[in-house]
């Protein structure tokens, strides 16, 4: 019993050395990779290499995956490529094991002390991470050598020898057995290090180590596909698909496996070589043979899983992949992609609203009114999605973005809140009552909304570009639109002298509806303020007297 608690405890530390290593990597190089993968994409033979090379460095196929399936998900490269990208991945993993099964227990004391070293004495900058990566690292191999000494010592039971003898090889249920363990440790890489060095000890004879590893590949690709189950149509069609080459590769290689072991195994004795031999010559075979096919299996997917209508507000996509948190620089591309979605939603709303002025529609005011609602829960969602990334994980310029991500949400959740109320106003004190405003004052409001669109849409502008100079300029804009308000405040004044009845009866109305433009103007203009502090164009006293403005 305490020898097979042995072997359970370093299979569970050979799957948490996996993990610390694919985190520690995708945290310090993740932005890299991805762009790594962005401009490696040009031809299928491209997609495949740079696949190979991201994830030999990440050890996990699936992380590649979540990578480009959100690629696929923005729109920045087709799902033929993503498809080519994963068959170099997997590659890429298999050649991975191939290095890992060489004896370099020697190195697991030195990465560990190193790794440690630097993780306890920089832990927030990259070099700590570093740390975490050769903690991964040392962690693997030192498990390696623990399942090693563990299956050694239970193969001279009695007991074990006896249960080694009755097995029997069952291929169907050695395949099950493989997917589902891959399944449960989160990593293929980790079940065929495990299965090669359990073969070598002898705790499991060879033909069924080989159904293991074929297990192993068809459950990385099923877990791909119930990571992403919740995920954008887009994102989930990459993992559909490469489970798809799994699953044929798996049927085509399963009745080859005792030709194959039969005319291998004159020319390669090491039962552990055998395995991991196995496992990259079934994942070259796959890549080899279906590189062609990727636009056929694209096709094939695309027509499991159509893209929905995305004509209405409600069935455009939802950005905030939780797949992508595993990834930070991935997950805040995601989440301002979302911000940018809500704040299209409160142009809709912006938009709206002066229709609902002239025309008096209570119809559209009341839509409009439930966008609001829309707004606030995208607002909640973006919020508790960016408090699930790691800030620790997060350089200088990504801590930055997540906290122009935030006030940006803030500043259109406030926006919308305020047509809101616009909207239940005009309702209430204008369109039940039958009033209308002056021309010249009509005039004033359409001048007012025009301006706003226009800022509104250069603030979003800042926001993604993060561009001084438009920041600078939407900073002009706020004084200009303050001036404004003052000015056309003091028209209608000048109207009431007149005793114009239109403007005396909605002179309360017009007062406060110029004041709320105003106040919207200054949430859109405040998107200004992160952009230029950063950027050093912000004097702090400046800063301060501007807030102070918008609270006043």
């Amino acid at each position: 019993m305490k020898h097979l608690l042995n072997l359970l405890a370093a299979v569970a530390l050979l799957v948490w050395g996996t993990h610390l290593v694919r985190t520690g990597i995708l945290r310090v190089f993740g932005a890299n990779l991805r762009n790594v993968i962005a401009q490696s994409v040009g031809n299928r033979w491209a997609a495949g290499v740079a696949g190979l090379g991201v994830t030999a460095l990440v050890q996990s196929s699936t992380a590649t995956a979540l990578i480009v399936s959100a690629f696929v998900g923005q729109g920045l490269i087709t799902l033929p490529l993503a498809l080519a990208v994963m068959l170099g991945a997997d590659v890429g993993t298999s050649l991975m094991a191939v290095v890992f099964s060489f004896d370099l227990s020697w190195l697991s004391p030195l990465f560990i002390f190193v790794g440690v070293v630097l993780f306890l004495s920089r832990q927030s900058n990259p070099i700590g991470r570093v740390g975490r990566i050769l903690i991964g690292l040392g962690l693997m191999l030192l498990a390696l050598r623990l399942v090693a000494a563990s299956t050694a010592i239970m193969t001279q039971s009695p007991a074990v020898k006896a249960l080694l003898g009755s097995i029997s090889s069952d291929l169907l249920l050695e395949i099950t057995v493989g997917a589902c363990i891959s399944l449960l440790a989160y990593s293929s890489l980790a079940i065929v290090l495990l299965t090669a060095t359990m073969a070598a000890s002898g705790l499991i004879p060879l033909e069924p180590a080989l159904g293991l590893v074929l297990g192993a590949n068809l459950g990385n690709g099923l877990l791909a596909v119930l990571t992403t189950a919740k995920s954008a149509i887009e994102v989930r069609q990459v993992p559909l698909g490469n489970f798809v080459f799994k699953a044929i590769g798996v049927l085509i290689a399963a009745p080859l496996v005792a030709i194959w072991l039969r005319e291998v195994r004159p020319y390669v004795q090491d039962a552990a070589t055998m395995v991991v031999l196995f496992h990259l010559c079934f994942n070259l075979m796959v890549a080899a043979a279906f590189i062609g096919f990727t636009q056929v299996v694209a096709r094939w997917v695309t027509l499991w899983l159509p893209k929905p209508d995305k004509t209405m507000v409600a069935g455009r996509p939802h950005h905030l992949d939780p797949t992508a948190l595993a990834t930070p620089s991935l997950a805040i591309s995601c989440a301002a992609r979302e911000a940018l979605h809500q704040a299209d939603v409160v142009e809709t709303m912006l938009v709206g609203m002066l229709s609902v002025i002239r025309n008096n529609d209570l119809r559209l005011a009341e839509e409009l009114r439930k966008l609001d609602d829309h707004v606030d829960e995208l607002y909640s969602a973006i919020k508790y999605y960016l408090t699930k990334i790691s800030r620790e994980a997060l350089g200088e310029e990504e801590s930055r973005r997540w906290t122009d991500i935030i006030s940006f949400t803030i500043n259109m959740e406030q926006v919308g809140d305020i047509i809101e109320r616009i909207l239940i106003d005009i309702e209430d004190k204008k369109i039940r009552k039958g009033r209308n405003f002056s021309d010249a004052g009509m005039a004033e409001i359409c001048e007012l909304h025009a301006r706003l669109i226009d800022n509104l849409r250069l603030g979003m502008s800042v926001f993604l570009n993060g561009s001084v100079r438009d920041a600078q300029k939407l900073l002009e804009e706020k004084a200009r639109f303050r001036d404004l308000e003052r000015a056309y405040a003091s028209t209608h004044l000048n109207r009431l002298t007149g005793n114009t009845m239109q403007s005396i009866e909605t002179s309360s109305l017009h007062i406060d509806l110029i004041s709320d433009l105003k106040r919207i103007n200054s949430h859109i203009c405040s998107i200004a303020y992160p952009i230029l502090d950063s950027a050093g164009a912000l004097a702090p006293n400046r800063l301060r007297q501007a807030q102070l403005a918008d609270g006043a």
